[in-house]
């Protein structure tokens, strides 16, 4: 039981990056990036929604920086940790 946990927490931290990488460039509509964005984001965002509405994107000059995905890879690391998994590969 606790491999398959380990497994999927691993997995999730993946979908996570790979959200986190593909919001830094721009996504044209209806292309095949748009979907893939559009399934990662789904995947994501019921975990990193409520954390982003206990802390807000943090101003900087004209953008926000959204510390949400810290805090869930944060989170995470310290699951895995009490479970007895580690999320380096």
């Amino acid at each position: 039981m606790g491999n398959v946990v380990c497994l999927l927490f691993k997995a999730y931290l993946i979908v996570l990056l790979a959200r986190i990488l593909l919001s830094w460039f721009p996504i044209e509509s209806g292309s095949a990036t748009a979907s893939l964005f559009g399934f990662l984001y789904a995947l994501t965002e019921p975990v990193l929604g409520p954390i982003r509405k206990l802390i807000p994107p943090i101003g900087m000059g004209g953008m926000g920086l959204d510390l949400s995905p810290t805090i869930v890879i944060i989170g995470l690391a310290i699951l895995a940790r009490v479970i007895g998994c580690s999320l380096l590969f």
